[in-house]
This record gives C-alpha cells, sequence and structure tokens, in this order.
C-alpha cells in the first residue's frame, strides 16, 4: 500500500493594490444601491421605532423629534402653576391661619357657652320654687309671699315684674321693693316698709299716713305711739310736707315722746311732748338735722317735766321757757 503525499502548503496572500481597494468599496456602494432600489432594508441605516415623532418638515430652532405644544399642554402649565403658587401661599400664611383658627375656635366656645347658659336659664331647670320676703316689719311675710305664688314655676328670666308690682300695689305700706334671684330655684323680694308719722283724724275715722301723705291704714280710734296730725289744708299742703320732714329729722328717743303735730303753714311747726305737754317750736323744715341735734340736747339739760317750750326755730340760739 502506498503512503498517501502531503498536499502543497497554502499559496501566501499577497497585497492587493490600492486600486483593488477602491474599486472594492465602489462594487459595495452600487450593492447597497441596489438593495435600496428592491426595497431591502440596509444594515448600515439608522433605526427609527414605530410612533416616533418625526420632525417637521421646516421647523427651526427646535430639537429633533420635538412634537408641537397643544392647548392641553398649556390647560396642564397654567394648572400646575396655579397649584404651585396655592402652595407658597399657604406656607407662607400657615401661622395666620393658626392663629385664625385658634380665635375662631375661641368665638365658637364663647357662644356654644352663652347659648347653653340662656337655654338652660330659659328651662325649668332654673324655675322659680321658693319666694323669700325680706324687710317686713308691718307686714306678714308670708302673706305678701302667697300674694306672688303665681310666680311659681316661672323661669328665673321670665318673672313677670308688671304682675309682681300689681300684687305689692295691694299693700299700702310698701314704698318701693326690689326682685333678686338667686339660683336654682330662689326669687327674694327686699321691701322698703313706709314710715308713718301720725294719725289724720277724718270722716272714715282715723286714718295712719306717711310722710308723702299716703293712707297706710284706717281705724275707728286712734292706734297708740302714733302722733294725732292737726295739718291746715290737709295732706297735699305744704304744710304736711314741712311737718312730715321734721318728723323724719327727729331721733327715735325723741319721735316716741311726740304726741301730736300741728301746723298751719309751712314755716310754724309745733310738736307736743307726751303727757306733760311741753311744746317745741320748730318753725320751718329748714336745717332739720341741726334742730334736731339742739332740742335733744337741750332736753338733757331741762327735762321736759321742767318745761314748757322749747324754741329751736333758730338752731343757734335755742329758747328754753
Amino acid at each position: 500500500m502506498r503512503r498517501p503525499s502531503p498536499l502543497p502548503p497554502p499559496a501566501r496572500e499577497q497585497s492587493k493594490p490600492a486600486t483593488a481597494g477602491r474599486a472594492d468599496r465602489r462594487v459595495v456602494a452600487e450593492a447597497d444601491a441596489a438593495r435600496a432600489d428592491d426595497g431591502e432594508p440596509d444594515a448600515t441605516a439608522p433605526v427609527i421605532p414605530l410612533g416616533a415623532a418625526t420632525p417637521t418638515a421646516g421647523a427651526t430652532g427646535g430639537a429633533a423629534g420635538a412634537r408641537p405644544v397643544g392647548w392641553r399642554d398649556v390647560w396642564a402649565a397654567r394648572r400646575a402653576r396655579r397649584k404651585a403658587l396655592r402652595a407658597e401661599v399657604r406656607r407662607f400664611t400657615a401661622r395666620q391661619r393658626r392663629r385664625r383658627a385658634v380665635l375662631l375656635g375661641a368665638a365658637g366656645a364663647v357662644l356654644l357657652l352663652a347659648l347653653g347658659t340662656l337655654g338652660a336659664a330659659y328651662s325649668p331647670l332654673f324655675a322659680v320654687e321658693t319666694i323669700t320676703v325680706v324687710g317686713a316689719q308691718q307686714l306678714d311675710d308670708e302673706q305678701v309671699a302667697s300674694a306672688l305664688s303665681d310666680q311659681l314655676g316661672t323661669p328665673m328670666p321670665l318673672v313677670d315684674e308688671s304682675a309682681v308690682k300689681a300684687a305689692l300695689v295691694g299693700f299700702p305700706l310698701v314704698e318701693s321693693y326690689t326682685l333678686e334671684a338667686r339660683p336654682p330655684h330662689e326669687l327674694v323680694v327686699r321691701l322698703v316698709e313706709r314710715t308713718p308719722i301720725g294719725v289724720i283724724d277724718t270722716r272714715a275715722g282715723f286714718t295712719v299716713v306717711d310722710a308723702a301723705g299716703v293712707a297706710l291704714a284706717t281705724a275707728a280710734a286712734a292706734p297708740s305711739g302714733l302722733p294725732l296730725l292737726d295739718i291746715r289744708g290737709g295732706v297735699e299742703s305744704d304744710a304736711f310736707i314741712a311737718a312730715g320732714q321734721v318728723m323724719h329729722s327727729l331721733p327715735d328717743d325723741i319721735r316716741t315722746q311726740v304726741t301730736a303735730v300741728s301746723a298751719t303753714t309751712a314755716d310754724d311747726v309745733t310738736l307736743t311732748l307726751g303727757a306733760t305737754g311741753s311744746r317745741v317750736v320748730w318753725g320751718s323744715a329748714e336745717q332739720s338735722a341741726q334742730k334736731a341735734m339742739t332740742l335733744e340736747m337741750a332736753m338733757v339739760g331741762n327735762p321736759p317735766q321742767s318745761v314748757s317750750v322749747y324754741d329751736v326755730s333758730s338752731p343757734s340760739a335755742v329758747v328754753v321757757r
């Protein structure tokens, strides 16, 4: 068997001339043009994805591939600008809004408290259940409270003052009064009674009157402890007004000794003291307080038992006889 002969070595490539390279490039270019004409894709051409915007013909000054600005973009930009502006305003007014919220909260709390208080005050929770009469000395306080019983069950702010006044008018001894509410259920009536100054002998009997001439009571017999008034012109005269002022200015220990008061004018008021019948020439009602002090001092040094007349018409020069 024969041994195969060895293959000859490959021939060494020889360098191509420059003209051959230019010819090859021309051939490649012609081949690419032919493929383009046949509709085949060029492997070296850039690949443009589907849906990508193509540059607008004739557009200048913009980046390649930018789409035109529409009204939606303008509206979105304006909306974003307004949102950013509102955020800045809220950031710079946060303290003011917090202060306003605190003030509104406090005002609301005060309003709710006031409305709650008014609602409770006008509800049966603060209705009158007890009527207390204060200041009654000559009157029966239970009788006065009974006359005001129609106010029981009425809320404190709804107490009818006109009805209270009408009920107290029936008591001539009441000169003035005040109402005081003591929550939750007590109504206090403070009375100021009239002070009687004497008794007038009339056809109906003996009438007790005060310094204003108001008839307080009438009886067939003169009540004890009150002087008999002999006033010319009656309770509406100036002489009666002067006599009332004189009686109010007397100290209690002297007033209780007066058994009669007489006056024909406002300038000649005369008092009669006790069982001795001593007279006090008072004159007018002017300087009555000073005259009362002078009379009191004169009676200490000269008791009524030894004196028939005290003349204090001039308080700086008292005359005792």
